[in-house]
């Protein structure tokens, strides 16, 4: 594959998942609870599809490759989907997928913490940057009791940082069978959470479709033409590319739904994406140096 024809797919990925916002502010009763179910349902056909397209032998061989490493990646993925759809609910898209872009810095974090990998100076300096506009956009909401979203939003980061620390130990450049797990395991939780609230799993049919449609579209499409292109890039050009989805989710709901942020939020997030764009370009300079 050429380098213009996986970053393509790579940016058509994160068109794909900016859209998630919008189809969840479409929703007209369910919670996160009932949406993780439906929406990870909608999932497995297309990410199943996928890998038995891929698997050189059985599809058991597939999800055996994987290890309790690859568990443990599908269980930080239930907090990675729960915590996303729950801070789109409880907050703005703005400030949910700004928080989101956390997500690397976390992971190198804990990569030095657990896994001892190194990290790069400048990278320690993104990471200094993006704490300081994350809290600009958590301080502000506090002020507009928005607090639970922005905690679920850094919770959905951290677990998709975990995951991301999973694949490094299990040294799998194939993410998919672990999203399978994880959604496979945000159905079960979903059910025994709503069993223990007594709420029904069923919701109104328009809810059920739109689920289940940004599982199979959104997110089950936008991993596997990820997966399938990142082959052909370097993790920070991944990184900057990926950014697509930041800088298009809050357009699209201010575009069609005409819902704004504070000023808070754009500066916040203006920062939190700088530290990003500075910890790629780092990056990519010294992968093309070396």
């Amino acid at each position: 594959m050429t380098y213009g024809r996986g970053a393509m797919l790579v940016v058509i990925a994160a068109i794909l998942w900016s859209l998630m916002g919008l189809a969840i502010r479409h929703l007209a009763e369910a919670d996160t609870w009932q949406v993780l179910f439906w929406r990870s349902l909608g999932t497995l056909p297309v990410l199943l599809g996928f890998v038995a397209a891929r698997a050189q032998g059985s599809m058991t061989a597939a999800f055996h490759g994987v290890g309790w490493t690859g568990i443990l990646g599908g269980v930080c993925l239930v907090a990675a989907f729960a915590g996303a759809i729950f801070a789109i609910q409880s907050t703005t898209v703005a400030n949910a997928v700004f928080l989101f872009s956390a997500s690397p810095f976390l992971a190198a974090i804990l990569g030095w913490l657990i896994l001892r990998e190194a990290v790069r100076p400048m990278t320690w300096a993104a990471i200094a940057l993006a704490g300081a506009g994350m809290f600009l956009m958590v301080r502000e909401g506090l002020a507009v009791g928005a607090i639970a979203g922005n905690v679920a939003a850094l919770l959905s980061a951290l677990g998709f940082a975990v995951f991301t620390l999973t694949l490094r130990k299990g040294r799998s450049s194939d993410m998919i069978p672990c999203v399978v797990l994880g959604a496979v395991f945000s159905m079960v939780v979903a059910v025994a959470v709503l069993g223990l609230q007594g709420e029904p799993l069923l919701v109104p049919w328009p809810d059920i479709a739109i689920s289940t449609g940004m599982g199979a579209a959104s997110l089950g499409l936008g991993m596997v033409l990820y997966t399938t292109g990142s082959r052909a890039l370097p993790a920070a050009d991944l990184t900057l590319l990926s950014m697509v989805e930041v800088l298009l989710a809050p357009i699209w709901v201010w575009l069609i739904l005409g819902e704004t942020a504070t000023q808070a939020t754009f500066v916040g997030g203006a920062v939190v994406l700088c530290a990003v764009v500075l910890n790629a370009l780092t990056g990519g300079k010294r992968t093309a140096t070396a």
